[in-house]
This record gives C-alpha cells, structure tokens and sequence, in this order.
C-alpha cells in the first residue's frame, strides 16, 4: 500500500455509534493468495455523500476503535455524484503492505470523522488449498465455535458495559456533530433545488458551505483531541488501580504492624510496671543508706570534733612538757654548779663527807644512793627530803605522759615536722610522709 505522510483521522467512537449500512464492499473474497494486490470494490447508498479526508482500513477481526487498523488507502471522491456509475468506487491495496499471517480480516470504510460507514464480511490471507474446496465441520468444532462466539458476546458485553461512561462523554459530541450534519444536508438539498431558479446566489451558498465544512472540521479535530482525552483517562485510571492497590497492601501491612506494636506495647507496659515497683524498693534502700550516711556522718563529725579537742589538749600538754623539760635541765645545771661548790668548800674545810652532821636519808627508790656526790640528794626524786620545798609538777608530768601514750595511740605523728595527723586519717598522713622525701 502507498502510505503518505499523514495519518488517516481516527476517534474513540465505538461500535454501537457507527453505521456500517451507509458504504457496501462488493464481491468479497474468503480469502486472497498472499504476493498478490488485493483490490476492494464498494458502493456508496443514495444518502451518503464522501469527503476528501474518508479512507478505507483493513482491520483484524475483533477490533475495538477505527485506531486498530493494519493499513489503510485514501479514497478517490467521484467528480459526479449524481452519475450512476460514480457510486462503483475501488481501491488496490500493494501486496507489501498486507498482511502475512492467516488471521481473519475485514475491510472498513471510515469518514474523515473517524466514523466507521461500511464494513466487509471477514477474510483470510492464505494460498489456496484442497480444502478451500469442501469444508467439513464436526458437531464438536460447531460447538465450539458456538462456545466461542458466547464468549466473544460475554466479553464484547462487558466491554459495553465499561464503555457506558465514555459514551455519556462522547454523546454530546455526536449529536452536535450529527446537528451539524443534518443542517449541512439540508442546506445542500435547498442549494440543489436554488441552483435551477436562483443562480446569482450560488456564490453566496458556497461561501457558506465552505464555513461549515471549517466549522465540521474543527468539531472533527476536537473530537479527536477527545479521544486522546479518553486514552489518557483510561491510562490514568489504570494507573490509579494500580496505586490503589498498593495502598490496600500497605495499609494490611500497617494494620499487621499494629497489632505487633500492641502487644509489645502490653508486655512492655508489664515489664513497665515490674521496674516501678523494684524502682519504689530501690528509693526505700536509697533512703535508708541516706539515713545511714548522715548518722555516720555525724558520728564521724563527733569523732573529729573529739580528735580535734585531744589534738588541742596534746599540744597544751606538749607545752607544758617542753616548759618542764627546760626547768629540769636548768635546774640540773643549778644542780652541777652545787656540787661543785660543794666540794670546793669540803675540800677547802678540810672535811669528809662520812664525818658531816647531817646525812642524807636513804631512798628505796635509790635516788640519793645514785648520786652519793649531791648534798641533798637528787631532787627529781619523789621521795627525797630537802631543806627546803621544791615546787614542781610531778603528778602533772605522769598524768601528761600516760596522756601523750593515749594520744600516740589514737594519733599519728610525722617524725619530720612533727605533725599529728588522726588515726583514721592514715593515707593522709602517709601522702605527708611521702612529700617530705620529694
């Protein structure tokens, strides 16, 4: 077939709006040899008139919309429309363009609407066998072409019935289409029957002929744009099902997930209720060592405050000893400075020690023995007899030495700077000790 560049006008009119009695194809063939041209004879009715744009499609069987075709040829409009003859139109389809396969075919003649006027009986492109002859069909294959065709008129069914809403979409279209197409009829009837008597407005008629044919067209175009409309609503609701059922699936899926999350949500607020109730026993544990802290705190506040007191006392009484200790040795000196004198004078005398009038009295403790040299004894002796009273803080130094045992026991005291630190303090004391050696 002898394709041009431009495609031939098709819509979304469906079956039921086209009329198939308006073109008749002539002498049909079952089937056509396939290498050969194939030439399609037709008759236009008495009330159909063709248009410049009208062209024939070979479709397969079971089409839907005038867009199915396989191929297609222009249609040559007659010069006369009126001549008998120029009813009996033909086209020759080239053999390259047919197809190759045995499936069954049939010729369509659509107007430049996209409106399908005439349809063929089907055929078949096939070589031509013995069988062509007789064909013999079995009840069985009867029955089941019968069972096919129900299915076909099921399916067919429910392609009508899904098709209602586009048709409601369309059937405003058609009939203003079909009002212009009337008008436009009866306006060529009245210029026939004016032309005999009222030549002088032929032009007038044409140039509003011509007007409508411009208006028909554009209703044709936006008919078209329509049915691009309808295909992309088709393909849109398509794809919304789609994504309608994607959401079905995710919404099943979060549901499942719900119940997860709500029995999880049950074990955990029991798990929940269990840490409360040992959280309440830790706070009542916590309290308690609170409570045991500040008594021992305060415990060992008393114990500071004791050490503290000892500390100050020790160092009163450590006074006290140095004070005692200074006094012995000056009086040791005293002491010294006596006997020396002492002897001078006995030796200056002339005397002996055995023949003086007084003797020192002997002591258990063995003072006075100690030191046969002193005249009165040592007087660091507790029960020695002077000649005079030697005032001296003897009872005071015992009780301050029994003291100090008691405080070395309780104490620790740094042999460098003499620093007394507590007994509980020993890893200060310690620390102390070492920075003395740094």
């Amino acid at each position: 077939m002898e394709k041009t560049i431009e495609d031939p006008p098709t819509s979304a009119v469906l079956l039921d709006h086209c009329h198939f009695s308006q073109v008749i194809f002539n002498s049909v063939e079952k089937f056509y040899i396939p290498g050969g041209d194939v030439t399609c004879r037709y008759t236009f009715t008495q009330n159909f008139i063709p248009r410049q744009k009208d062209w024939i499609g070979i479709f397969r069987v079971g089409w839907k919309t005038v867009r199915e075709y396989y191929t297609f040829m222009w249609v040559t409009l007659p010069i006369d429309l009126n001549n008998k003859s120029a009813k009996q139109q033909e086209v020759q389809f080239k053999a390259y363009y047919l197809p190759k396969d045995d499936e069954y075919y049939q010729f369509c003649y659509v107007d430049q609407d996209g409106v399908v006027r005439g349809a063929s009986i089907p055929f078949q492109f096939r070589p031509e066998n013995e069988e062509d002859i007789l064909v013999v069909t079995t009840q069985g294959e009867v029955e089941e072409i019968e069972q096919h065709n129900k299915e076909l008129c099921k399916e067919n069914q429910e392609l009508k019935d899904s098709c209602v809403s586009l048709q409601k979409q369309n059937s405003d279209m058609q009939a203003e289409l079909q009002k212009k197409q009337e008008e436009l009829e009866t306006l060529q009837s009245i210029n026939k029957k004016l032309e005999l008597k009222v030549k002088e407005q032929k032009d007038y008629w044409e140039t509003e002929l011509l007007q409508l044919k411009e208006q028909n067209q554009k209703m044709s175009s936006e008919n078209e744009k329509m049915g691009i409309r309808v295909d992309q609503l088709q393909a849109q609701l398509s794809t919304q099902e789609k994504e309608m059922e994607k959401l079905v699936q995710g919404d099943q899926d979060k549901t499942e997930q719900l119940e997860h999350l709500k029995k999880e949500n049950g074990h955990l607020f029991l798990s929940l209720t269990e840490q409360r109730k040992d959280q309440k026993k830790l706070e009542q544990t916590v309290e308690e060592m609170k409570q045991n802290e500040t008594t021992a705190m305060k415990k060992q506040q008393e114990l500071m405050d004791e050490n503290f007191d000892l500390s100050r006392r020790l160092s009163e009484k450590k006074m006290i000893y140095n004070a005692l200790q200074r006094e012995k040795e000056r009086l040791e000196g005293e002491n010294d400075l006596l006997k020396r004198e002492n002897s001078r004078l006995l030796s200056y005398m002339g005397l002996d020690f055995n023949s003086l009038p007084y003797q020192v009295p002997t002591s258990d403790e063995g003072g006075a023995g100690q030191n046969p040299g002193l005249v009165y004894g040592n007087p660091y002796s507790g029960k020695t007899t002077f000649p005079f009273q030697l005032e001296g803080p003897s009872d005071d130094i015992c009780d301050h030495t029994l003291e100090q045992q008691q405080m070395q026991a309780l104490c620790l005291n740094c042999p460098i700077c003499d620093k007394i630190f507590p007994a509980t303090e020993k890893q200060i004391f310690e620390d102390h000790v070492f920075c003395h050696s740094l």
